[in-house]
């Protein structure tokens, strides 16, 4: 079993206390970390108990245990997956050399960068659902929304080690400006346009770790195959917490569509405090839009060099055939000035990033059908869609363009004409907004926009105390 030192200021399972330069480094972040925490963590509740789970270990049996602990006392940390002795680059130009336990020189700035992006959208997703805890649905679901809160905090962490462990002074000064950034900020956003974007409601939080998070999945299993040994199992222990996320955001949207199809039974949901299915597939269809854009250009020099170089590998890299990709080709459709799409045969390399987006694509399609069912089961014949890989895009091929979500290109005029029919409106947001004014603090009980969950956390009962107020009310 790979334990936890719990006795150290910063826990780990790096042997941080061998390495007094480094521990010195992280606890003088420590406190900046702890202050951002307080000011752009969970606006609120810091006081309060919560029912979270927390790494003792990062073996399958023993990585977490559950107790209430106020968040600004969790036992953040350093946890990588065991050392592998014998561990080889599975791909590009260096398959079968050892794997780099060194930063190689030559590869450092393109490192440095991929672990600052990948750093970046932790803290940014705690800084933009900071302010969901006052119209919480329930206490479950406000238990749910701190623990991925905390989690991305540890996954911050996580990158912040690597920074400041192989990257010397350049290493520490991105660390500290991981801290610096705010999600929103006009003179200082995050890197990423997905991660500065407002989650004002439950709606579009569930939608987040539905699909956001689901990008995160894919880009962590990339990363997990990298030839650089401590970026790979720094992600692969990130993996196991990731599937809590996207279980929310997944079980979140099935439980306001099961509640919204039980209401269409007797009239219009919205006027009867329902979500509308239609609003429903309108926010479906802005997270899902703004999450493919999280993967990059479609025909990209800098996804080749990543993979030429070892860093960054394709989604499960280890149970694929063939790791060099050269010699191979891609079938990319493109679009040219009129909007039509023509395929072009791109080197398999410069199509990373669409590989990539390939696996992400199809397991959001399996997420769409499991709601449809849901829809089917309680007796609803409306369907939900992923909109077209066209739809909505700031970045890569279609930047720039309009399609509608059948990847129809259309005009600018047309496109700001139907906007609302597929984006939310400002009248939806207001709508939503409207459901949610307060939170539901009450054991077992739950807002009347949404089911109630199949069971509670860790074996708990539903009328579980999750949340354990420090003051009355919430």
């Amino acid at each position: 079993m790979a334990a936890i030192d719990y006795d150290s200021k910063i826990p780990n399972n790096v042997d941080l206390g061998n390495d007094r330069r480094l521990q010195r480094a992280l606890e003088a972040w420590q406190p900046n970390f702890i202050d951002w925490w307080m000011e752009m963590g969970p606006e609120g509740f810091q006081q309060d108990d919560v029912y979270l789970r927390t790494a003792v270990s990062v073996d399958r049996d023993g990585w977490a245990v559950f107790g209430h602990v106020k968040m600004p006392d969790y036992r953040w940390g350093i946890f990588l997956t065991p050392l592998e002795d014998d561990r080889k680059v599975n791909f590009g130009d260096h398959m079968g050399d050892p794997a780099w336990q060194n930063v190689p020189g030559e590869y450092r700035n393109v490192l440095r960068r991929i672990i600052v992006t990948q750093g970046d959208t932790e803290p940014a997703s705690v800084e933009q659902q900071r302010m969901l805890g006052h119209c919480a649905p329930s206490l479950y679901d406000l238990r749910n929304l701190f623990q991925v809160n905390v989690e991305e905090g540890r996954h911050l962490w996580a990158m912040v080690y690597l920074l400041h462990r192989y990257f010397g002074r350049d290493g520490r000064e991105e660390a500290e400006a991981l801290l610096a950034r705010r999600s929103g900020d006009q003179d200082s956003p995050r890197i990423l346009g997905a991660f500065n974007e407002p989650i004002d409601n439950w709606l579009d939080f569930f939608c987040f770790t539905t699909f956001t998070d689901r990008d995160g999945k894919y880009q962590l299993r990339a990363l997990a195959e990298s030839g650089f040994d401590p970026l790979a199992r720094t992600c692969t222990f990130m993996l196991t917490e990731e599937a809590h996320h996207m279980f929310v955001g997944q079980t979140g949207v099935q439980r306001i569509l099961t509640k919204t199809a039980e209401i269409m039974k007797s009239g219009d949901p919205k006027k009867q405090g329902a979500i509308p299915i239609d609003m429903i597939q309108k926010h479906i269809n802005l997270w899902y839009s703004l999450s493919l854009d999280l993967f990059g250009g479609e025909d990209s020099s800098n996804a080749a060099t990543f993979f030429g170089a070892g860093i960054k590998g394709r989604d499960r890299e280890h149970r694929l055939d063939e790791h060099t990709a050269l010699d191979q080709y891609y079938a990319m459709p493109k679009p040219g000035a009129d909007g039509k799409v023509a395929v072009e045969d791109v080197p398999l390399r410069r199509a990373m990033n669409e590989v990539l987006r390939d696996a992400y694509v199809e397991d959001c399609e399996k997420v769409v059908k499991s709601w449809n069912r849901a829809l089917e089961g309680a007796g609803c014949d409306l369907r939900l869609t992923l909109p077209s890989r066209r739809f909505h895009r700031q970045q890569g091929l279609y930047e720039g363009l309009n399609y509608d979500p059948d990847g129809n290109w259309m005009t600018a005029e047309q496109w700001a004409a139907r906007r609302d029919e597929w984006l939310p409106s400002k009248a939806d947001r207001d709508y939503v907004r409207s459901l949610m004014t307060k939170a539901v603090t009450e054991p077992g009980q739950f807002a009347d926009w949404i089911d109630p969950p199949a069971r509670g956390i860790n074996g708990q009962p539903l009328e579980f105390e999750y949340v354990k107020f420090c003051r009355h009310g919430a």
